[in-house]
């Protein structure tokens, strides 16, 4: 609630760029690239303790619990989405990532 009220940012927001800003860090820290699975695989533990925390202050009603788990399945998907898709492209497709283009015919076209 502090951050969201310091920063003006919802806390979908905030999932977003904690997310973003973990994967970048634990990739440059310990020299992975960003098509490894370990800052992926750290952003999703981070995440799953946070929700682990918010359930603490869930209720013992069944509506509460209820409440709490569609709330923990959609900030779970909103702070995975952005770094799996960072992931599969860095993995799959790197020349995105780098701004590679194709070579095509026209390219090799020598003007006189």
């Amino acid at each position: 609630m502090w951050l969201e009220s310091t920063t003006g940012l919802d806390r979908d927001a905030l999932h977003i760029y904690c997310a973003l800003a973990i994967q970048l860090f634990l990739s440059l820290f310990f020299r992975r690239g960003l098509g490894s699975p370990w800052p992926w695989i750290a952003v999703f533990l981070v995440a799953s303790i946070n929700e682990y925390f918010d359930y603490q202050g869930v209720g013992d009603t069944e509506a509460s619990i209820l409440y709490f788990k569609a709330e923990a399945y959609h900030d779970m998907w909103n702070t995975m989405v952005v770094p799996t898709i960072l992931m599969l492209i860095a993995r799959y497709w790197p020349g995105w990532m780098i701004g590679r283009a194709e070579k095509t015919e026209a390219s090799y076209v020598v003007e006189t």
